[in-house]
């Protein structure tokens, strides 16, 4: 399994996560679980950034 996939399915899991659990999607969503979610998906795009780096060096 290459790194770009695993980094995918880390995110894919947190965001289910952060679904099901922090109910993110609600009706009543506070700006703190939206921010949570934004900075999520910058963590995301470095890694898959930083993993794709590393598989093309390779």
């Amino acid at each position: 399994m290459n790194k770009t996939t695993l980094v995918t399915l880390i995110y894919i899991i947190g965001v289910l996560i952060g679904a099901f659990f922090l109910k993110v999607w609600g009706a009543e969503t506070s700006f703190i679980k939206t921010i949570s979610i934004f900075i999520w998906t910058i963590i995301f795009l470095i890694a898959l950034f930083y993993a794709d780096k590393q598989e093309r060096k390779n």
